[in-house]
């Protein structure tokens, strides 16, 4: 037999030869894999241990953020987002969603509260060329848009059914509190103080609180605001104040957090005027893209021998459209005219809290509606 030359046994040599140096290159890559590998995972342990501070830092400045915002609800004055900025947030400034809503969750959970931000209703004299071309031809007005103020204040988060509910009378726990807060001296008990020993049976004892006076003259003024169109002359609303016997050196009892512990009616306008509850317009003078200028806080208590040398309208401000609310206010006004005719004979209930029969309802639903097309806009704003 024939032996191969060398040229023929040459093919089989290098194939034999590939499969090892396939081996070897495997063996070769192997580290290299699992190098990779080790730098993949400590990459992401890295990565976790960067994405944990960010988490801390951020709720750390929603934590600062709640604390500012209750301080400054404790002097019932508005937080400026530039404020925000410098004492919480510094160079994060894009992290504020994020920081809101974790400061929201903060506050709802534990004080049953939340931050917004306020928004002011813009005039009539703000309108466009062709809203007001429509209001003349049509007589409708086309809806506002509220725009924001790039300020907060704390509101409560509380359901108004929840609300509705601990201000329920109970007769059972009318009798409790009875029993509990009997004088010795029964028949002068209630001369000496008729607010401590009075009983309601209710959850809310609104009766014990030391701010109804300022609170509720607040809301009076805000309805004969929202009643008049949006808008009342300052003549107009101090003529209706000194009917209700609110002249100009009527006192105003304040709570017992005040350093005062009354003030005067101009005062206490200016203080609402401060607390962003009000605001006071100067009438035909310019300012800007307006055809009304703010009055200052301190031209509320001025002289009224002033009053004729300039005229002066009255509106809502941020914090009341925020904090209560167009249709809360129209609601109250409507439930507490509704129920006049109907008190009991004993006179005990209250007007807002009288039988809600079919009868009241439908009187509640015709002065709501009334007091919407008064407000010159067929859509009251919620709080």
């Amino acid at each position: 037999m024939a032996r191969p030359t060398r040229s023929q046994r040459a093919p089989a040599a290098s194939q034999s030869q590939a499969p090892r140096a396939t081996r070897a290159g495997s063996s070769r890559r192997a580290p290299v894999e699992e190098d990779s590998e080790e730098e993949e995972n400590i990459q992401m342990d890295a990565d976790d241990d960067d994405g944990d501070k960010a988490d801390e830092e951020l709720e750390k400045k929603a934590r600062d953020l709640v604390r500012l915002a209750l301080f400054h609800e404790q002097r019932r004055t508005p937080l400026r987002r530039d404020e925000i900025t410098k004492k919480v947030l510094g160079s994060s400034g894009r992290t504020f969603p994020t920081i809101l809503m974790l400061a929201n969750k903060h506050l709802r959970d534990t004080f049953g509260m939340e931050l917004v931000e306020l928004h002011s209703m813009p005039s009539d004299k703000d309108m466009s060329e062709k809203d007001a071309e429509m209001l003349k031809n049509t007589g409708v007005k086309k809806k506002a848009t509220a725009t924001g103020t790039k300020s907060f204040i704390l509101r409560s988060y509380l359901d108004p059914a929840l609300i509705e509910l601990a201000c329920t009378p109970d007769q059972e726990l009318k009798e409790l509190e009875q029993q509990e807060n009997r004088d010795e001296n029964e028949e002068f008990a209630e001369d000496d103080n008729p607010v401590s020993t009075r009983s309601t049976g209710s959850l809310f004892a609104w009766h014990n609180t030391d701010q109804l006076p300022s609170v509720g003259i607040l809301y009076v003024i805000l309805a004969l605001i929202l009643v008049e169109g949006r808008v009342i002359s300052d003549g107009d609303l101090r003529a209706i104040l000194k009917r209700l016997q609110l002249s100009v050196n009527a006192s105003v009892p304040l709570s017992s957090q005040s350093t005062s512990g009354s003030l005067t009616i101009d005062a206490h306008l200016a203080q609402l005027m401060r607390q962003g509850y009000l605001e006071k317009l100067k009438v035909g003078t310019t300012s800007g893209k307006g055809g009304n200028k703010r009055a200052r806080a301190t031209q509320a208590a001025a002289n009224a021998d002033d009053a004729h040398l300039q005229a002066f309208e009255w509106r809502w401000g941020p914090r009341a459209l925020g904090e209560i609310g167009e249709r809360a206010v129209a609601l109250f006004v409507a439930e507490f005219m509704a129920g006049l005719p109907g008190q009991e004979e004993d006179g005990e209930e209250d007007a807002v809290g009288a039988s809600q029969d079919e009868g009241t309802q439908k009187r509640v639903q015709h002065i709501f509606k009334g007091i919407e097309r008064a407000a010159a806009s067929g859509n009251l704003l919620e709080g």
